[in-house]
């Protein structure tokens, strides 16, 4: 995926999931904080979790995102 439609796909997402006002805020607040995306996901994406509880979230949202 090129630069220009993942920044697309991003932003369509964002106003998707958040709406514009909160869209425009997250990026703000990204583009205002330094932040570490490898860092954070460290230190919170996944924690106290097994491998077992990662898959099958993993493929649960496939499956919701596949129609299966």
């Amino acid at each position: 995926m090129n630069d220009t439609v993942l920044m697309k796909t991003g932003m369509q997402v964002l106003i998707e999931k958040l709406g514009n006002i909160d869209a425009e805020k997250f990026i703000s607040l990204i583009l205002r904080e330094p932040f570490d995306y490898t860092e954070w996901r460290k230190e919170n994406l996944f924690v106290g979790m097994t491998i077992e509880e990662i898959s099958s979230k993993a493929m649960k949202l496939y499956n919701q995102n596949h129609g299966e």
